[in-house]
């Protein structure tokens, strides 16, 4: 947008805004000598010494110069474009690690180090939900060597979307040269609507573990350097806590859901290539949903990828909303 004469705008943020989601424009030069403005929306992280950080819904941190700013003010939260249960971060985040169980943890403050011999992210990565107990340099360094010690890279697992100090940490992370490496929607539902679905359940097969065929058809267990890593992470068993099922139309289709108190968690839905646009996936959805409202669960949540435009389209149709978003960073040079 050009910068217009006698345009209205004023500065009416303060560093005493950090913290809160604003709305800055700044000016910047454009190719021969224009003006233009360009706009940033998020939270703003900090303001010191001339500099702001604001990081946006996507976990970018965006550094701004305070002496090119020409506008900007607070706004509030992003409208709630949630459908189905209420639900904090915390709750959310909890339930989701609960679901990817790790082989190994290891507390540090508040923040819990997970490990599982490099099978996905969500097991191989710290979970900061709070304090860590001591300066965050002091802390990044433990885990650091914590993951070093096991041959893994380092990696911190941090939210975007109204979730307080999680922003903060996100550029915090950034300007100590931790690289943001993969990004995903927590989304929720309704579990009854999930259920209720007209969908053909009979040649869907429920059952405690993930067989050969079973993992066969799932992606990520070819990623796996032991494939029984990835299946002692997928199936805890009973012990764990939580109730895990896995469904499978054999050779056809897949998914896993975990029963955890009121909430149903839905993972690895795959329909093999040959058999897509079957209405499969749908069809474990709901018989995984059934399952789970059986054992006295009345709200779902996921995990997708945002690239993910396949999965995307069908958990709109399945009406689940986005409730935030998380973000896997890497120690640079790990």
């Amino acid at each position: 947008m050009e910068i217009t004469a006698g345009a209205l705008m004023e500065i009416r943020i303060t560093p005493a805004d950090v913290g809160k989601r604003v709305s800055v424009r700044c000016a910047v030069t454009a190719p021969g000598g224009g003006g233009k403005f360009t706009d940033v929306v998020g939270v703003l992280v900090s303001w010191t010494d001339g500099v702001l950080l604001i990081t946006r819904k996507s976990g970018e941190t965006v550094r701004i110069a305070e002496s090119s700013l020409v506008a900007g003010k607070v706004v509030p939260p992003a409208p709630a474009r949630r459908r189905g249960p209420s639900a904090s971060f915390e709750e959310l985040a909890r339930a989701a690690a609960r679901a990817w169980q790790p082989l190994e943890n290891e507390p540090l403050g508040d923040w819990t180090l997970r490990a599982s011999a490099g099978f996905t992210r969500r097991a191989n990565s710290v979970l900061p939900l709070g304090d860590p107990g001591m300066p965050l340099d002091e802390a990044l360094a433990r885990v650091t060597a914590w993951y070093t010690d096991r041959g893994l890279p380092p990696y911190v697992q941090t939210a975007t979307g109204a979730v307080g100090t999680q922003e903060a940490l996100c550029a915090q992370l950034a300007e100590r040269g931790w690289v943001r490496e993969v990004s995903a929607e927590v989304r929720i539902a309704s579990l009854a609507p999930v259920g209720d679905l007209e969908a053909n359940v009979s040649g869907v097969a429920l059952t405690r573990d993930c067989d050969e065929d079973w993992m066969a058809l799932y992606g990520r267990s070819a990623k796996a350097a032991d494939p029984a890593v990835a299946r002692a992470v997928l199936s805890p068993g009973p012990s764990a806590g939580p109730s895990v099922w896995f469904a499978s139309v054999p050779g056809q289709a897949i998914g896993r859901c975990v029963v955890d108190g009121r909430w149903a968690g839905f993972a690895a839905v795959e329909v093999a290539p040959e058999h897509r646009r079957q209405g499969l996936a749908t069809a474990v959805m709901a018989a995984l949903a059934r399952q789970a409202l059986d054992e006295g669960a009345s709200a779902a949540w996921l995990q997708v990828e945002a690239d993910n435009d396949g999965a995307r389209g069908l958990y709109d149709g399945l009406g689940f909303a986005t409730h935030h978003a998380y973000h896997h960073f890497r120690a640079e040079g790990s």
